[in-house]
């Protein structure tokens, strides 16, 4: 089978709902918002990524941060939660596989964890580096 066919070749039939493609988006983009909804009121770290979203914006709109620096705030705001979220579907992925204590599901989870950490770590790193100087001018201008 050359390139193309394999390429056209029809893949493992998945259990899609029939019907208008708007009413499919539509029913996709609400299960989207539910799994939003979920990981607000059940994932302790979706509050403290919400906190710091908050916080990071009001001071964004204080300092008067420019249009590249709003772009970064907004991109680690929407990665980080994102991420937190992919985090915590492959925990509830595992969970769902095994309820034992397993060597590889440690290991799925602790990794998913890990990416959500580092990318947290380096959007406060940014955070710092787009922020202390503006802190810093706004000292010296009061005092």
């Amino acid at each position: 089978m050359g390139l193309l066919g394999r390429l056209f070749k029809k893949g493992p039939v998945r259990n899609k709902e029939a019907g208008s493609a708007l009413k499919r988006y539509a029913k996709s983009f609400f299960h989207a918002l539910e799994g939003i909804v979920y990981c607000v009121r059940y994932e302790h770290n979706m509050i403290i990524i919400i906190a710091a979203a908050i916080l990071v914006t009001i001071f964004g709109f204080f300092f008067h941060i420019s249009a590249g620096e709003w772009l970064f705030v907004i991109s680690m705001i929407g990665a980080v939660t994102a991420c937190e979220m992919i985090n915590s579907s492959i925990e509830a992925a595992v969970d769902l596989t095994t309820s034992e204590i397993k060597p590889l599901a440690k290991i799925a989870k602790d990794a998913a964890s890990s990416a959500t950490l580092i990318l947290s770590i380096t959007s406060f790193i940014g955070a710092l580096i787009i922020f202390i100087p503006k802190i810093q001018e706004y000292i010296l201008v009061i005092m």
